[in-house]
């Protein structure tokens, strides 16, 4: 993997540690950290702390009721998440989210794909695949949108974006992307609001394809 340039912002590691991150854009920085040491130290960094806090905060005293019933359920059976390996280019924590199934691909125009693997109430999270060359439409953000690279590259007015980048887009940002030459460009995309086209084909169609 060539030498990561693009990290996630401290802001968001410390939300993923606390677990407060929604889930889409926590689905996208676990990939991340999977694939970078520095922002895997800096989330470690921000579990420490976080347990540092709870061991030296203040205590209240509970009810006997509560402590019995928080006994009990330490007591039952443990239920655990099955673990995911990386597969392929796909991080072990996007396997989990996608259930250790490969990628359900759709096309969406211009010999882009997606496979979307989760939408709610919290937002979206996707995989796309757009061909060397291809330009995402121009577009703007009416919130966040987390973007991962996990083959090939694409540029923007930001910069290049490689294996292992992440490029974080708020609604101060509009862009177009384009695909870098060589492979297909895989990114893994996460929005807590759909995007804001520019161009009248791109808005007529992202509710069918739900971007």
């Amino acid at each position: 993997m060539s030498a990561i340039h693009h990290h996630t912002p401290d802001a968001l590691l410390a939300a993923y540690a606390t677990g407060s991150l929604p889930l889409p854009f926590a689905v996208v920085v676990a990939a991340h950290t999977s694939l970078c040491t520095r922002c895997r130290s800096v989330y470690e960094a921000h579990q420490v702390a976080g347990g540092v806090v709870l061991e030296t905060g203040s205590r209240t005293d509970v009810s006997g009721d509560l402590k019995t019933r928080t006994l009990d359920l330490l007591d039952a059976p443990m239920v655990t998440e099955a673990s995911y390996e990386r597969a392929g280019i796909l991080p072990g924590p996007v396997m989990q989210a996608l259930k250790g199934k490969p990628p359900r691909w759709k096309p969406i125009g211009m010999g882009v794909r997606q496979s979307i693997i989760s939408s709610g109430n919290a937002g979206s999270v996707r995989l796309l695949s757009i061909p060397p060359g291809q330009a995402v439409p121009d577009h703007s953000h009416h919130g966040l949108e987390l973007t991962l690279v996990l083959q090939g590259s694409f540029s923007d007015e930001t910069g290049r974006y490689g294996v292992g980048d992440l490029e974080v887009a708020d609604d101060t940002l509009e862009h177009t992307p384009i695909a870098g030459e060589g492979e297909p460009c895989i990114c893994l995309a996460a929005t807590d609001a759909p995007l804001r086209f520019t161009s009248l084909v791109p808005r007529l169609l992202q509710r069918v394809f739900r971007i």
